[in-house]
């Protein structure tokens, strides 16, 4: 089995995920080359492939200098224009990184863009979303419709509860406040934005989740739920109707928190 994903900071809040075996690594939506040039000198690496996610700079931003005396592969969306892109990828393909042994199902999860993807890997039961799925939240809908995301959550949230979820901000604290916001009573929420809490006033990062977690514990995949769907319909009649309306009125909700 590989070793475990290692974040990469980057900015203020990113997080580039790079996994690697013996000396190689590839690096997951790399918005900055600086850090990933100084992990893999830090740690002895050579960058074997960069996989993207979707087209926002912070993702992107990077690529062109990381590549630049690097004869490599770029994975990303077919449907988006990724800098340096050698492969792209649509829903259901496979891909093998020879330099560590790892194998990757694609799966197009579009509305926080419309060609968003996500790579997973059944063996080591990892999934790196980029902004789609983020602990206790979701991405914001820049171009997709709320229908769209809805699906693509729920899309995720049918991989095996113990699915390590890698996703690329470090926005755990804000997501579980507005959780809280939603199911005040909720004890589960309660007590993991304690422990986010705590853990970042000791500088930890908290990341990776996993699908069961979040499917406790995030309100963006809970809309089934009653007391969600209470909230949703105090906030805005109509919404706790069904699922999809009350996901709509719950992201309208958190882009004004």
């Amino acid at each position: 089995m590989l070793p475990s994903p290692i974040a990469i900071p980057a900015f203020t809040d990113n997080y580039i995920w790079a996994i690697s075996q013996r000396d190689q690594c590839v690096v997951v939506d790399p918005g900055d080359a600086g850090p990933v040039e100084q992990f893999l000198q830090d740690k002895g690496l050579t960058l074997a492939a960069i996989l993207v996610t979707h087209h926002h700079p912070d993702h992107v931003g990077g690529i062109a200098t990381l590549t630049q005396d690097r004869d490599i592969p770029v994975y990303g969306p077919a449907n988006e224009t990724i800098p340096c892109m050698t492969q792209p990828l649509e829903d259901a393909q496979q891909i093998t990184l020879p330099a560590l042994d790892l194998t990757l199902k694609v799966m197009e999860v579009p509305g926080h863009t419309l060609g968003h993807i996500a790579y997973y890997d059944d063996q080591n039961g990892w999934l790196f979303c980029g902004d789609t799925l983020f602990a206790a939240g979701c991405g914001r809908l820049f171009e997709g419709t709320p229908s769209q995301m809805y699906t693509s959550l729920h899309r995720l949230a049918e991989l095996p509860g113990q699915t390590l979820v890698y996703c690329t901000h470090e926005y755990t604290r804000a997501n579980l406040e507005f959780a809280v916001a939603v199911t005040p009573e909720d004890q589960r929420v309660q007590a993991r934005l304690a422990a986010v809490k705590a853990a970042r006033e000791e500088g930890q990062i908290t990341l990776p989740t996993t699908l069961a977690e979040e499917c406790r514990t995030n309100p963006f995949l809970r809309t089934g739920e009653a007391e969600v769907q209470a909230a949703c319909e105090a906030r805005e009649p109509g919404a706790g109707s069904d699922d999809a309306q009350c996901f709509a009125s719950l992201r309208r909700w958190k882009d004004n928190f």
